[in-house]
């Protein structure tokens, strides 16, 4: 197993909070940092690159009083559609963030700028052909989006998917796909992953950005109301029913709707569909994100303990 170096000693529970669409903003992602757990967000979650800019300042700012918090990391859309991308990158770049996580595609240049700074990139795959363009392109590792995920995600198994990935790469596995007990943390660790990655019980956290229609809506939903299509956004993913039918749309004719893109910030079509994974139906509180992170180590470590 290969935990990052600069992660040592800064992890009360082996975890990543993913970067969530409209969700992750600095309250959770310093919150997250403080509580030992590595706090991520999208670089889309702000309208613009001087809105990043202000995002980066501040999250450094308010960890800098805590050298023993755990590392925080942006997530970019490494595609050809995301025409911030080189903008964004330079900010990350002058503020040495010290995890990137790229989506969408991964691209020597972008993980070469990173590690020019002694940064770290994970990709997030759902495929071994990902994985092996991943691999090339030298990131520090690769993050298993297995069934059940929430957002963009893959199909496999992570019992067939992890050996896999193992097998042909040596860096950081994290495994994601409906985590969000200590448990299931224990699990992903006995299965090979080095780090787990959790999203969706995060949406249902006071610090989240996310609307209280969604988060009531998480913590309603159960598996079954989340539905796997690529009508969204052209990429296949994971969202809540009822959010599909709240914005006019036929979960069960999504074939024939009209792909939506998720960088066209101004348009804002999607908004109101929300993503979630299958472990909605665990999902009963809605804690502060420090809480939340506790509960969970203590879980992992019950877990652990056990085995």
């Amino acid at each position: 197993m290969a935990v990052p170096e600069a992660f040592a000693g800064r992890l009360a529970l082996p975890a990543v909070a993913a970067p969530l669409f409209l969700v992750s903003g600095p309250d959770l992602v310093v919150e997250t940092c403080r509580a030992g757990v590595v706090g991520t967000f999208p670089a889309l979650n702000q309208r613009d690159t001087p809105g990043l800019t202000g995002w980066l300042e501040e999250i450094a700012a308010r960890l800098e009083p805590h050298p023993g918090a755990a590392p925080f990391g942006v997530n970019l859309i490494v595609h050809r559609s995301n025409q911030r991308l080189q903008a964004d990158l330079a900010q990350v770049v002058a503020h040495r963030v010290p995890l990137v996580i790229t989506s969408l595609g991964a691209v020597r240049e972008v993980v070469e700028a990173v590690h020019g700074y002694g940064g770290l990139v994970f990709h997030d795959v759902i495929n071994m052909r990902h994985a092996a363009k991943a691999a090339e392109a030298g990131v520090d590792g690769l993050i298993a989006v297995c069934a059940g995920a929430g957002g963009h995600a893959g199909t496999l198994s992570p019992f067939a998917f992890l050996p896999e990935l193992r097998s042909m790469f040596s860096g950081t596995l994290l495994l994601g796909g409906g985590i969000g007990h200590g448990r299931q943390v224990a699990a992903a660790r006995l299965l090979g992953a080095d780090l787990a990655y959790i999203g969706t019980r995060f949406i249902a956290t006071r610090e989240s950005l996310a609307s209280p229609d969604y988060k009531r809506m998480v913590l309603d939903a159960r598996a079954n109301d989340i539905v796997y299509t690529a009508a969204i956004s052209g990429v296949k993913g994971n969202f809540l029913r009822q959010s599909l039918s709240a914005a006019g749309l036929n979960p069960e004719r999504l074939a024939e709707q009209e792909a939506l893109n998720l960088t066209e910030h101004e348009k804002r079509p999607w908004k109101n569909i929300w993503s979630a994974g299958q472990g909605v139906g665990a999902i009963d509180d809605l804690p502060g994100t420090e809480a939340l992170c506790a509960r969970l180590a203590a879980e992992y470590r019950e877990a652990a303990g056990a085995l």
